[in-house]
């Protein structure tokens, strides 16, 4: 039976997308998730959506206990897990507002826990594959169902997690631009490892909010203007999510 986890981010969280929807406490051997699991259906598929950064946004990115939030999806039942993220671009064809149906990471943060394994049994080490992080037939469904709504979005993008939660400064954009990363975020490349690691189906989808601080013809990013490309922009993941979860089987 599918079910499928959804982790909202930033102002893309948004409950009332699901049909007899509850809400369900939980914790995990690795402490208590982000929120609460709010389970229910869209277009008939059971669906648990649990938000990143918590309800009322107060888990900064560095803060988040990904090992809790990807466990406690996992042990709700959750087949696949589908993330909605808020992303910087590093590319000026990669609008504000613009989709990005994300297929490679680079992990720029520096104090997370990454994995679940912290020790192995004796002679028996456990080393997660990571070439194509993210699940192809998500992120096929993502695309296909982008063209059906006729959204601007890109069919793949690299993005670079960085720790967060400040933002960054001129020059290490520029850099990321020059290692050819096209998006960059504060959350998806952990989540990224761990739902491999539980051998769980992941894939995201990000939206464009910003040019980081690499442009220098306009104001560097700032919360307030990522806040406002949300609001304007919001109902397209909303909408996106519910076209592609019905065809998840």
């Amino acid at each position: 039976m599918v079910t499928i986890g959804i982790i909202g981010g930033s102002g893309l969280d948004n409950p009332d997308i699901l049909s007899g929807s509850r809400d369900e406490a939980v914790t995990t051997a690795w402490g208590m998730p982000s929120s609460s699991l709010k389970r229910g259906t869209i277009g008939g598929v059971k669906v648990v959506l649990l938000a990143r950064h918590g309800r009322e946004h107060t888990i900064p990115p560095s803060q988040v206990n990904y090992r809790a939030n990807i466990a406690a999806l996992k042990e709700a039942g959750c087949t696949h897990i589908v993330a909605t993220t808020a992303v910087g671009s590093l590319r000026e064809d990669i609008r504000r507002g613009d989709l990005v149906i994300i297929d490679q990471f680079i992990d720029f943060t520096k104090q997370r826990k990454m994995s679940y394994h912290e020790s192995f049994k004796p002679n028996v080490p456990s080393h997660c594959a990571m070439a194509d992080p993210y699940d192809e037939g998500l992120r096929r469904l993502m695309i296909e169902e982008c063209r059906r709504l006729g959204f601007p979005f890109h069919e793949k993008g690299a993005v670079v997690t960085i720790e967060g939660p400040r933002f960054s400064t001129r020059a290490e954009s520029r850099m990321f631009r020059s290692w050819g990363m096209d998006i960059i975020n504060m959350t998806v490349a952990t989540e990224t490892a761990l739902a491999n690691e539980q051998g769980v189906p992941y894939a995201a989808v990000a939206m464009s909010t910003d040019y980081d601080s690499w442009k220098v013809d306009e104001e560097p990013v700032s919360w307030r203007a990522v806040n406002k490309v949300f609001e304007e922009n919001a109902a397209r993941v909303t909408a996106l999510l519910t076209g592609l979860i019905p065809r998840i089987v």
